[in-house]
């Protein structure tokens, strides 16, 4: 005789509302579906996998004591992941970690001398270096920078919903996204010349 009732496939919405219920099981299924994501997350935002293992467990820790206040308003795999992004930038906080100033002023020195709009996309950074290159080339931003370029470049988030996680202005998150940008430029222009050069 067959157990059905152990392989049958729970939708995702059935799941959180067991997991609110306090289903160990139902919650044990959202942690397998989305561990991968939460953990590729920290990873990215932190570049150390002691630290996006520590963090990975801490977000779903969190996720097991909020599920509550979960209300459907957005997809659950977006609300799980403000939850992280936000929880990585509270541990960032904590550790002082996000040190860069945004407020410092935007300075000329090492641009190419062509203006470029803050703010918008950057076609050099788009598609047209070795992505190995580029994920390394980001993980030697500092901390601040990172975390601007990773949220606007990389997840989509729009400049406002920076600013509200990051604490600061709208103008201010432009003005870091356009550093770190620059930066991101000086360090792949320098690693191709490396590569480039005959030995």
């Amino acid at each position: 005789m067959h157990r059905s009732a152990t392989v049958q496939v729970t939708s995702e919405p059935e799941l959180i509302e067991k997991a609110k219920r306090g289903d160990p099981l139902a919650f044990e299924s959202l942690y397998n579906t989305h561990k991968r994501r939460v953990y590729s997350l920290c990873l990215r935002m932190t570049g150390n996998t002691e630290d996006a293992e520590e963090l990975t467990q801490e977000a779903f820790l969190q996720l097991f004591r909020k599920i509550e206040s979960f209300r459907g308003d957005a997809a659950f795999s977006t609300w799980l992941h403000r939850l992280t992004v936000n929880l990585v930038l509270m541990r960032f906080r904590k550790k002082g970690l996000i040190t860069t100033s945004l407020d410092e002023p935007i300075s000329s020195e090492n641009d190419s001398g062509a203006s470029r709009e803050i703010g918008v996309q950057d076609e050099m950074l788009n598609g047209t270096v070795d992505r190995l290159v580029l994920e390394n080339a980001i993980q030697s931003l500092p901390a601040g920078y990172r975390m601007v370029f990773y949220l606007h470049d990389v997840e989509g988030y729009e400049h406002k919903e920076i600013a509200g996680i990051m604490g600061c202005s709208v103008g201010n998150c432009k003005s870091q996204l356009h550093k770190a940008r620059m930066k991101l430029r000086q360090t792949l222009v320098r690693r191709t010349s490396a590569v480039q050069e005959p030995r």
